[in-house]
């Protein structure tokens, strides 16, 4: 159901609800009337009265109980909307409450005047002197009692002050010293809750002592202390041995605490048996003396009955105006307050409106109007938020697959955030280094500090010079000994962003890992220094050569036998040292024209097979010392074939292999290890060499892959380098490090993974 729907629905029901409250009230107020007008002709005519007594009785009390149930009616039904927790139900109780006492207290000051005016005209009639002789014992009585009671109360105050820091243990000897004392029958100590605590006197035998009420201990929390005279109450009842004065007094406690708990203390002690008997005997003569007044009495109830019925005419009328006005005062309150809860819920539907012309009706419909602006605004903005979200959303898609790294800093260069690309250049998990500065990143100290550092400077001179951003390249190597060769070369460019809400800015670092692009150049340089060597190397070779073995043929007969064998020898040297560099020249060539691989599914453990027999028919031949070193093969049986050129395949087993055996030269243990893995979730076949030698240098870990880097005095550097080529164009990953056990460098592994034949 719709708000205005409900608006309806709800003024149907209050008009109905009006209704019926109107034509209770004027049902009520004409039997008032009515009377009101036969009370006055019954006064005016006593045997008028006499007749009618009965009926001008039964009327009052049928009016009254009307008035009641009806007054009884509006209550439960407001205390009903209050429990159903019908929102505006506080306030419409409030609004009742505030009416019925503007009504009740004027009505309850009538009243009491009107009731002591009747009683004493009525009194009049009769003999005052009599009655006021009976009404002198009955004072003289009740003053004696009061006497007694406010003596015994001021005793029991003080008494309570012996118990103030007596504990509840110990309280049982204090309390027969008190009853001593006050000459009482029973003295309880009763707890701030209504529990016994301690007790002398009859009190003791009593399995379940009378316990004060709940009334009676908040009197005596707010008098300090109280009496009260039991046993006199009806005459019929009363007797000597039940009259009793009974008091009671708080008990201060001497300690401080907002938690102590406060305690009573009750006295008792028996009236004085001849004040009781007289007292009962003026009682029983005023009973008696009223017995024959009886229709004094029952004239006085008459007035004191309209009395009463005009009272309750008064405060029905207070609470029916209470509930009309309330209505209309609360009705746009509550509409009010209705369309606030739910505009603080987030619904900003269109809300209902009063159709009067008065402030409040106003009031209504400038509220609907705010709403209604507040929902164009919140579809402006929920729009807005849309689109700033799909922004977002598509910047967030561009970082995450942009190749380059992106990271936020703040003024201190700390890490603010990072994309993908940033921790796959990086290889260092930045997400796990928010909000801590980019310099104190393991493995990324230079790199942090001398971004800082570019930062410092380009701030300083941006005015100056007018610069938008600045840009530097970096070489970064986080390897540590026994780890992959990492060492990559990044160029970083930096900028300023504008500055937030709070005036501060932050700072944008974008780089790009060129590692590949260096290495290619350098691999592209090389190839050009390789072809210009064999170009300018090679050709004057072999007109050196064939000189040398001419000049031979032409003075081998001509020159004595010393110098025949110096000439022979010098010849030789000259024609193995053309071979070395004809050699020499060969691996350049080679280098620098390896052919373009052709990529057809090949069986890697054959390969390794055939390759590791060649090196046992070779090795049965050889006598140098590197070919002796032991080869162990370990081949996973399940490895599939992969996509590879076979040839150049077998190449760089070769040169593996030869490396490897070299390296375990002057070793204590020289063994070599040739293993295939494969890794069934990524697809990947990889080979592993390694050997037990004394692992790379530092400086040639970072740079083992360049061509002519080498250990070897006799090498020429352009094993691994043609390794690092072949495995590019088969697009396979190679890795290089020491093999590291207790911080020990016991040897070198390299390893190369690749792609499996689909």
């Amino acid at each position: 159901m719709s708000p205005a729907d409900q608006l309806h629905a709800s003024q149907r029901t209050s008009r109905a609800f009006r209704w019926a409250i109107a034509i209770a009230a004027t049902v009520i107020v004409a039997i008032g009337i009515v009377l009101l007008f036969l009370l006055t002709q019954a006064t005016n005519n006593r045997e008028l009265y006499e007749r009618n007594y009965g009926r001008l009785f039964a009327i009052n009390v049928v009016v009254a109980a009307m008035l009641l149930l009806v007054i009884g009616w509006i209550v439960v039904r407001l205390a009903s909307r209050l429990r159903r927790g019908r929102f505006g139900s506080r306030l419409l109780v409030k609004l009742a409450a505030i009416f019925a006492l503007v009504g009740f207290i004027p009505g309850m000051l009538i009243y009491v005047v009107s009731y002591q005016f009747v009683s004493r005209s009525i009194e009049s009639w009769f003999d005052v002197k009599v009655e006021g002789a009976l009404d002198a014992g009955l004072s003289l009585g009740r003053a004696t009692l009061d006497t007694l009671a406010n003596d015994l109360a001021n005793k029991t105050r003080a008494a309570a002050g012996q118990l103030g820091d007596t504990p509840d243990a110990s309280a049982g000897l204090t309390l027969e010293r008190i009853r001593d004392q006050l000459a009482a029958t029973d003295v309880v100590l009763w707890s701030g809750s209504g529990q016994l605590v301690a007790s002398a006197g009859m009190s003791r035998f009593q399995l379940n002592p009378e316990r004060p009420t709940p009334q009676q201990l908040r009197n005596t929390r707010q008098q300090r202390s109280i009496a009260i005279v039991e046993g006199l109450d009806d005459p019929t009842l009363a007797s000597v041995s039940n009259a009793r004065i009974k008091a009671m007094a708080v008990v201060t406690s001497g300690g401080v605490g907002l938690l102590a708990e406060p305690r009573f203390l009750q006295v008792t002690q028996n009236l004085p048996a001849t004040l009781v008997a007289n007292a009962i005997a003026v009682q029983e003569a005023y009973r008696e003396y009223q017995e024959r007044a009886l229709g004094r009495q029952g004239l006085r109830r008459m007035y004191i009955g309209t009395l009463t019925l005009s009272l309750f005419l008064a405060i029905f009328g207070a609470v029916l105006l209470a509930i009309l006005l309330g209505n209309q005062l609360a009705k746009p309150l509550l509409l009010l307050a209705a369309g606030v809860r739910e505009v603080a819920a987030g619904d900003l539907s269109p809300k209902p409106i009063l159709t009067g012309k008065d402030e409040l009706g106003g009031l209504t419909r400038s509220f609907a109007d705010m709403t209604q602006q507040l929902a164009d605004a919140r579809d402006a903005v929920d729009r807005s938020m849309v689109q700033v979200s799909a922004a977002r959303a598509n910047l967030q898609t561009i970082l995450d697959n942009l190749t380059a790294g992106v990271i936020v800093l703040d003024s201190q260069g700390r890490i603010m955030t990072s994309n993908p690309g940033a921790t796959r250049i990086l290889r260092v998990p930045l997400a796990a280094f928010e909000g801590q500065p980019l310099a104190q990143v393991p493995g990324l100290e230079p790199f942090g500090a001398g971004v800082q550092s570019q930062f410092d400077d380009f701030l300083s001179e941006r005015k100056q010079h007018g610069l938008d951003h600045w840009q530097q390249s970096y070489e970064l190597n986080a390897a540590q000994p026994g780890s992959p060769q990492n060492a990559i070369t990044v160029v970083a460019r930096g900028a300023e962003m504008p500055p937030n809400s709070a005036g501060e800015s932050a700072r944008l670092l974008v780089f790009d890992d060129i590692s590949e692009i260096v290495s290619a150049q350098r691999a592209q340089a090389w190839g050009e220094v390789a072809r210009r060597l064999a170009h300018e190397i090679k050709n004057p070779l072999t007109p050196i050569q064939l000189s040398a073995e001419r000049l031979e043929m032409k003075l081998a007969g001509k020159v004595a036998e010393p110098e025949r064998a110096l000439l022979e020898k010098s010849v030789r040297t000259i024609v193995d040292q053309v071979d070395a560099m004809k050699r020499l020249v060969n691996e350049f060539r080679d280098y620098a024209r390896l052919p373009a691989a052709e990529l057809k599914p090949v069986d890697l453990n054959g390969l390794v097979a055939d390759v590791l027999q060649l090196y046992a028919r070779e090795g049965s031949e050889r006598t140098d010392a590197a070919s002796q070193v032991p080869i162990r093969m370990e081949l996973e049986p399940d490895c599939p074939r992969i996509l590879g050129d076979a040839q150049q395949v077998r190449q760089v087993i070769h040169n593996l292999l030869q490396n490897a055996q070299d390296a375990t030269e002057g070793a204590a243990t020289r063994e070599v290890t040739i293993r295939t893995q494969y890794n069934a979730p990524a697809r990947r076949v990889r080979l592993i060499v390694q050997d037990t030698g004394t692992g790379f240098p530092e400086h040639i870990l970072k740079r083992a892959f360049e061509p002519y880097v080498t250990t070897k005095a006799k090498g020429t550097g352009l094993g691994l380098a043609v390794v690092k080529k072949i495995a590019d164009e088969h697009g396979a990953r190679i890795d290089l490090k020491n093999r590291v056990v207790d911080d020990a460098v016991v040897g070198a592994q390299v390893s190369l993974s690749f792609g499996v034949a689909a």
